[in-house]
């Protein structure tokens, strides 16, 4: 496994390679739909030092307080296609190293990953609770009120967060790799039934 931390540098990046596995260390940041369409259209200037060098994680956690202080509960990743559209514009506009999802993402994001030196990191969908093991304290939250908890910015803190490069800044996607592959055998699989 390779450790990354966060604040990650362009150089770091660059040196992942599509299935590497990492242990993500430091701060990332969910989004999801509505804040990813925030921040294209509105390009609000408090988020740029908050990403700068860091990780969108697409997750609406589940979250509760306890005597003042938040806590997640599950942290599971969501899926990552419907933030395409924005996806490529936002790592661009604040210096996003890597996105944290599940599924994958097409090709505007590919390249934008290529162009800017970031990554797309896979987290396996239906461990919410166990990754959520890996979040060490809720460091701040933005537009809690106006997006509601799972569509918030949530800064967390997370420790040895298990992801996997499958999306690279040197224009490899396992995802591509996958769909090909499968389209191929069940291309052989129907041609053998006639």
């Amino acid at each position: 496994m390779i450790k990354i931390q966060t604040p990650i540098s362009e150089k770091a990046i660059r040196e992942l390679k599509v299935g590497d596995e990492v242990y993500l260390n430091g701060r990332v940041v969910t989004a999801r739909d509505v804040a990813h369409k925030y921040m294209v259209e509105e390009k609000p200037e408090f988020l740029k030092e908050i990403l700068k060098e860091s990780v969108i994680y697409h997750c609406g956690p589940v979250v509760k307080n306890e005597n003042g202080i938040w806590k997640i509960v599950a942290a599971g990743p969501t899926t990552s296609a419907r933030e395409e559209p924005y996806q490529a514009s936002v790592i661009d506009q604040y210096t996003v190293r890597g996105v944290i999802g599940k599924g994958g993402m097409g090709e505007k994001t590919l390249a934008g990953l290529k162009k800017t030196g970031s990554v797309y990191f896979h987290a396996i969908g239906g461990l919410a609770v166990v990754l959520a093991e890996s979040i060490k304290r809720v460091v701040n939250v933005h537009k809690l009120e106006e997006f509601g908890a799972p569509e918030a910015f949530w800064e967390l803190e997370v420790e040895d967060l298990p992801v996997i490069v499958t999306m690279d800044s040197h224009g490899q996607s396992l995802h591509k790799v996958v769909l090909e592959e499968s389209k191929r055998n069940y291309d052989n699989i129907l041609a053998n039934i006639a």
